[in-house]
């Protein structure tokens, strides 16, 4: 026993040590946040040095090292513009930059920078490389999200408007529930939802299926990874199969985090872009609601009411129609469907769901006058969703619905000349069941589980003196399945026009009675009847709400994927093996901090949204240290090539410890604090901080003694060169080239020909897309990403994978690279267009060389620049010298 205890002290020793339970072994990252005193290190500016550059000095001094020099005002203007912006200056900026004396001229800039629509534009492209945003699902289906732009769209306008750093971690994570009069901010859910999903896993599978369980587990580990990788540095994914091997992160704790998202799926997420519409639909729906329970409250003998009530019968004198169901001497079904008659006139189609189906029925009608049909769809427990459909969703497609009629003689088909349903699904409307084109149809997606009707308004009623033999043919030809289930058919004689209405029976008999011989409760009935009728109108004729493709409780379910009432139950996986189920969890965040417990404090029965709000105040809490020295790292590594911590998502012992920890705790302390009057909070006041310290002013120039104490440039002896990317040289080539289209916003520009794939990826072509079109003007961050199917371009010049987290984009120099920048047809395309630009410039050629080298390089060529440029354009053209100057190292690097 003695033996046991001893082995379990050891165990415990040794798990404190690699743990660091003790506070001296904590590890950096999980220590609490303190601002450390700034050095003095004495400069020639002491009075008012950037403190930025007082501790990089510090460790230089350590070293023998000292500060570059700083840059020319050429150089200078260059590299803060691509780096706060994404875009080459102009040359009258430069010129002017250079010309202003003003001791402060290079503060001035940077300030108009952060206040250009472009400083938005480029951080919310690195953001969405961080966090793995596209507008595809990825995987073996990559399927378009039409809606995922908006996303894209809520990030620029969160930097734009400074957004503060906590504000803004919180409304990704729970904007729904910590803002919920702020309906606007729903697309920053978007963030939930940036990365691959595998549709196949969770769409049209058994609902007690273990792929369809598996599928849900690895939806939420994409949640969790990108929330902890993004916000926190952690790698938390590797505690999914077991405790983490290097960090502080039990298996149980992974999946407690995966509860926190138990609740949420993956879809497009209805909002309000406008708060007086917002608020418009509330009060209607709170109305609809308090007609729904007939609520005492309802003032409904009002002479407002009463007069609605008159009016309305005066428009709807046809809605006490009466429909009588013939006695149907054939019903068949082409495709095998059974077809059976119900005790209520209704027939349901059972047996095997073919994929397509026309159901004929045939009745003689004797000595009766018929103007229009009347199909209802019905709903049944046995059907899929109850239907009325025989989709796995409930939907149907009627593809047409045709009448013909014999009185002995040949079949004649009559024509209908009017379809009004009680609903028709966006684009499937009961007027494509008429219109002689069997590729539309009526739907009623996503109204299903509930009874429908179409009323079919025959254009020359049939009048059958002796008898008349009608038939009436339901084509279901759309496919997949795509059947009525259960429906009923019945015929009038009513003086046309004859609609869609939709009354009960009640109502029906209500309005059969004289006004004056009703009951009070007939009365009310109707009444709020009319109330409704009029509500819905009004709240249908409000701007249909926005959708964006976001991780909410209440996205639009799409096939056997929709929301569920209440978070799913999650278990720990043993091994993180589906089949091997463990106890269930409870949601929370991480122990790994010293002063910010991991537990949250829920209520019992408590909503989804608690879940996700608790987690984001747990995140943005100023005793978590991570997320603040997180942001700061990733921001200095936008800046320098790379961080103070040179692993941005993995702040555990596996990752890289800091090369000047009291300089990033000193810059996390700043965004930590709200309250701070230095711009607490603020990612304008980081980067301004940043940028205009001496150390990011330094030349890039390499220097003998720095080399040989820090070959790396580690302690930043010198700026590091930066080779644009890919979204900068081709905004830089359309700002050039004269066609940069600076609209901002909306649904992304599609720059390749799309056409329908054998399933659901689509099959693309980039190099049909034509240049000349507007869609190929506006900035690289409005163009359309695939995951699996990328721009050739942006690939070839190491843009980022969208089906992976990339806090760093890889850099290479290849001659690929080359090839492409001589011969991509976006850059022929545009080498030309600055041709034209040129030449509208100036007809002298030395001018035109002149005011190229400009655009391209932000100065005038040298003498012998001049000479070489102009042989070569006489020789091949402006065009092709354009290209070359695309390609030279001066335009591809910021120095």
């Amino acid at each position: 026993m003695r033996t046991r205890l001893l082995s379990l002290a050891v165990l415990l020793a040794l798990s404190a040590v690699a743990f660091g339970a003790e506070p001296e072994n904590v590890w950096w990252a999980f220590r609490p946040l303190s601002r450390p005193p700034v050095p003095e290190v004495p400069t020639a500016k002491t009075a008012t040095a950037n403190p930025v550059d007082q501790f990089i000095r510090a460790k230089l001094k350590d070293k023998g090292l000292s500060l570059a020099p700083e840059a020319d005002q050429r150089t200078l203007i260059r590299r803060v513009t691509f780096g706060l912006t994404g875009l080459p200056p102009a040359p009258e900026e430069v010129e002017a930059f250079v010309k202003d004396k003003d001791t402060n001229a290079y503060e001035k800039l940077v300030d108009r920078l952060l206040a250009s629509p472009a400083y938005g534009e480029r951080f919310a492209r690195l953001w969405m490389d961080a966090v793995h945003f596209a507008e595809t699902h990825g995987h073996d289906q990559d399927r378009v999200r039409p809606n995922a732009w908006r996303y894209r769209d809520y990030l620029i306008q969160a930097f734009n408007a400074d957004t503060l750093y906590a504000r803004f971690v919180k409304e990704q994570v729970a904007a729904d529930v910590l803002f919920p009069n702020e309906p606007k901010l729903i697309p920053a859910l978007g963030f939930l939802a940036a990365g691959p999903w595998d549709e196949s896993s969770l769409r049209d599978i058994r609902e007690d299926s273990i792929d369809r369980e598996a599928g849900r587990y690895l939806d939420r580990d994409d949640i969790v990874t990108t929330v902890f990788n993004t916000f926190s540095g952690l790698t938390v994914q590797c505690a999914r199969c077991h405790d983490h091997k290097f960090d502080p992160i039990s298996q149980e704790e992974y999946y407690r985090l995966q509860a926190v998202f138990a609740g949420v799926g993956r879809g497009d997420v209805a909002f309000e872009p406008n708060p007086a519409t917002a608020k418009k639909r509330t009060e209607l729906r709170d109305r609809l609601a308090a007609i729904a329970k007939n609520a005492p409250e309802l003032d409904l003998a009002s002479a407002h009411v009463k007069k609605a009530v008159a009016e309305w019968e005066l428009k709807r004198a046809g809605a006490g129609v009466v429909w009588t169901v013939p006695a149907f001497t054939a019903i068949t079904s082409d495709a095998g469907s059974k077809l059976v008659m119900r005790g209520d006139d209704s027939i349901r189609a059972e047996g095997t769901r073919p994929d397509r189906d026309t159901y004929t029925l045939t009745t003689r009608v004797k000595a009766r006058r018929v103007t229009a049909v009347r199909l209802e769809l019905l709903t049944d427990e046995a059907l899929p969703m109850h239907g009325p459909g025989r989709c796995d969703n409930g939907n149907l497609h009627l593809s047409e619905f045709k009448v013909t009629a014999s009185d002995g003689a040949k079949p004649k088909a009559l024509k209908v000349r009017n379809a009004t349903a009680d609903f028709d699904q966006s684009g499937w409307t009961a007027a494509h069941a008429i219109d002689g084109n069997p590729g539309t149809a009526w739907g009623i997606y996503p109204q299903v589980g509930k009874p429908h009707e179409a009323v079919f308004e025959l254009a020359e009623p049939v009048a059958a003196g002796g008898e008349t033999e009608l038939t009436f043919a339901l084509e279901q030809l759309h496919g997949g399945g795509h059947l009525i289930g259960r429906f009923r058919l019945s015929i009038t004689d009513a003086p046309p026009p004859v609609k869609a209405i939709a009354l009960p029976t009640t109502l029906q008999t209500i309005l059969a009675t004289t006004s004056a011989k009703r009951t009070e409760v007939q009365a009310r009935e109707l009444a709020r009847h009319v109330l409704k009728e009029q509500t819905s109108a009004e709240l249908a004729a409000l701007p249909a709400p926005a959708m964006v493709y976001a991780a909410a409780p209440n996205f639009t379910a799409d096939g056997s994927h929709r929301p569920t009432p209440a978070p799913r139950e999650v278990r720990m996986l043993k091994r993180g093996d589906i089949r091997k189920p463990g106890e269930e969890v409870e949601p929370a965040a991480l122990s790994l901090l010293a002063k910010l417990p991991g537990e949250f404090d829920l209520r019992p029965n408590h909503t989804e949204g608690a879940r996700r709000a608790a987690l984001a105040k747990w995140l943005t809490d100023t005793n978590n240290p991570l997320t603040w020295r997180v942001m700061v790292n990733r921001v200095w590594q936008w800046h320098f090539g790379a961080g103070l911590a040179g692993t941005p998502n993995d702040f555990g012992r596996m990752g890289q410890k800091p090369t000047h920890p009291e300089l990033l705790d000193f810059l996390a302390s700043e965004l930590a604090n709200p309250d701070s009057k230095a711009g607490g909070g603020s990612l304008k006041h980081l980067h301004r901080l940043i940028v205009t310290s001496a150390t990011y002013k330094q030349v890039s120039l390499s220097r003998a003694e720095g080399l040989k104490a820090d070959e790396d440039n580690k302690l930043l002896w010198r700026q590091n060169r930066a080779r644009l990317d890919a979204e900068q040289v081709r905004d830089a080539v359309l700002a050039i080239s004269d066609r940069l289209d600076r609209t901002t916003g909306g649904p992304s520009d599609q720059q390749f020909d799309m056409k329908p794939g054998i399933h659901v990826t689509p099959v693309v072509d980039y190099n049909k897309f034509a240049w000349e079109k507007k869609e190929g003007h506006r900035r690289s961050v409005y163009r359309f990403v695939f995951r699996t199917l990328p721009d050739p371009l942006v690939e070839c010049l190491d843009g980022a994978d969208a089906s992976a987290l990339t806090p760093k984009r890889s850099e290479s120099v290849t001659a690929p690279q080359a090839l492409a920048l001589l011969n991509n047809e976006f850059v022929l395309v545009h080498a030309r267009a600055m041709a034209v630009r040129l030449e509208k410039h100036s007809a002298d050629r030395a001018k035109q060389i002149e005011f190229a080298c400009r655009l391209v390089w932000g100065r005038p060529p040298s003498a012998e620049e001049g000479k070489l440029f102009a042989a070569y354009a006489d020789k091949h053209g402006l065009a092709n010298l354009c290209r070359v100057l695309f390609n030279t190292n001066e335009f591809l690097f910021a120095d």
